[in-house]
């Protein structure tokens, strides 16, 4: 199984203080060195963390490819034609949020992704899109001829996270996610038949699996079960990591369970 490093949370530790440091670009030797298979960035609308500089500066320097997450905005999607990563992973966005909530609506917005596909798809640039488990979107994903989808697992590692770590005691607790252990349990049974039932499906359609959102150390075992996810998009788990270990253990250790 691949890896890909998600490195946009040090450029939220860089704009923590509006200063040059830490410098994104540092990670990708780091990165190489460590073993790991790609790196991936957000180049948000509002520039919260990664920018147009360290886009450009990634993806000109970088020996590892790069897989560039976005918005489908016209604005957004101009930039990464410019910019010309390895691959465009197509993602929902709100202001608001902290970090991405929920999966691409590939059938509302088919249209319009169809238009992207085909000028990315000019441009030698893969499309993966960032979407929910379900049958609709990974059939409207391959009726868009995408290469990739990558499921979110934000559901099963909340749900992983209320089960089996303090989060159900701190003030960062999930309302909803407030049940009894016997109720969790179930929960994630189902989520994580629904992971496998998603990839399964994918795989048989012909596109290719990755997986992604809120998996770390602890989480991601159950994921690698998954015979047809054939990579993990990581970042905020091993950034808290190497604050302890450092960054290129960090990736290590994350590797040494995804290999």
């Amino acid at each position: 199984m691949l890896l890909g490093v998600n490195i946009d949370h040090i450029a939220v530790l860089r704009e923590a203080r509006k200063i040059n440091d830490p410098d994104p670009l540092d990670a990708i030797s780091l990165v190489k060195r460590a073993g790991a298979d790609q790196i991936t960035i957000h180049l948000r609308e509002d520039r919260r963390h990664i920018n147009d500089d360290d886009a450009k500066k990634i993806i000109e320097t970088s020996q590892l490819p790069i897989n560039l997450e976005c918005s489908i905005t016209p604005e957004i999607i101009k930039k990464v034609i410019e910019l010309r990563p390895h691959r465009a992973t197509l993602v929902p966005e709100k202001r608001e949020e902290v970090t991405t909530e929920g999966g691409l609506d590939v059938v509302k917005n088919k249209e319009v992704i169809k238009a992207i596909a085909q000028r990315l798809k000019k441009e030698q640039i893969e499309l993966s899109l960032f979407i929910d488990p379900t049958n609709a979107m990974i059939e409207a994903a391959k009726e868009i001829q995408a290469e990739w989808i990558e499921l979110h697992t934000g559901s099963y590692a909340n749900i992983y996270a209320m089960l089996y770590s303090n989060l159900s005691r701190s003030r960062h607790s999930i309302k909803t996610l407030e049940l009894d252990r016997e109720s969790l349990h179930v929960k994630l049974l189902d989520a994580t038949h629904e992971l496998e039932r998603a990839s399964k499906l994918a795989h048989q359609l012909g596109l290719k699996v990755a997986a992604g959102h809120g998996l770390n150390y602890q989480n991601v075992k159950r994921i690698l079960e998954i015979n047809e996810i054939s990579e993990l998009n990581i970042g905020q788990s091993i950034i808290a990591r190497a604050v302890f270990v450092g960054f290129e253990q960090a990736v290590k250790e994350m590797l040494g369970l995804v290999r």
